[in-house]
């Protein structure tokens, strides 16, 4: 029985399934807590420590998944491409607003962490909250952080992002489609971006067009920072 337990195609069976049935749960609930995402790690979890298969084993049979990773940036940015339209005369905009989010999601973890004490290796895990998973981790490597840490926050940002981002853009009354994408790729990062697309087609592209510049303006302006702060 362990040996089907670690099989590619159970283990697959097993993500998709515990992920299509946190959908159903969110979606008879509509409770935040109760997140697709959330469901189907709980799930997951559970299901490893009563089985007792390793996460390794686990990683192996559901490298599927994290393949999938890569075409699925293309398709996103088949998206941007084909509303590359929006994208003309807001260019200085765009990079303006990246910028700034991605300062103040710096600033803001620094600041916290100061406050309440942490050490520098919980404020290098934390400063890359904001921007994709991937990239976070190698930024968190190189600056000293924990990665394990970084990618947790990172997700979990990503989910609490797409549960509160779109009340609040309503609350605010933004009414563009260009800038609740790019606040909902900036600050929810994937997560984000799978909610996005969901408010519509712009919101979607512009969405994944902040999480590439987010990552690319995180990257450049943390050591910058800590130069600085320094």
């Amino acid at each position: 029985m362990k040996a089907l337990f670690e099989s590619t195609e159970f283990t697959l069976l097993l993500v998709f399934g515990s992920y299509l049935f946190g959908q159903w749960v969110f979606k008879k609930t509509r409770i935040g807590l109760l997140h697709p995402l959330i469901i189907s790690i709980a799930i997951i979890i559970a299901f490893l420590k009563i089985s007792g298969i390793s996460y390794e084993t686990f990683e192996y049979g559901s490298r599927f998944v994290s393949f999938m990773l890569g075409p699925s940036v293309v398709a996103l940015g088949y998206v941007l491409y084909e509303q590359m339209e929006y994208l003309k005369g807001n260019v200085i905009s765009i990079l303006t607003s990246i910028f700034i989010g991605s300062v103040v999601g710096i600033i803001s973890v620094i600041i916290l962490a100061k406050i309440t004490g942490a050490d520098q290796i919980i404020i290098h895990s934390l400063e890359p909250k904001s921007v994709t998973t991937p990239i976070a981790m190698s930024i968190a490597q190189q600056s000293g952080g924990n990665v394990s840490l970084t990618a947790v926050i990172v997700l979990f940002c990503g989910i609490f992002g797409s549960i509160v981002g779109p009340p609040i853009l309503r609350l605010l009354g933004i009414q563009s489609s260009v800038a609740k994408g790019l606040a909902m790729g900036a600050s929810a990062h994937g997560v984000g971006t799978a909610k996005a697309m969901e408010m519509g087609v712009i919101e979607g592209a512009l969405s994944g067009l902040a999480i590439g510049l987010m990552g690319v303006m995180t990257a450049l302006l943390i050591p910058i920072v800590h130069r600085l702060l320094s």
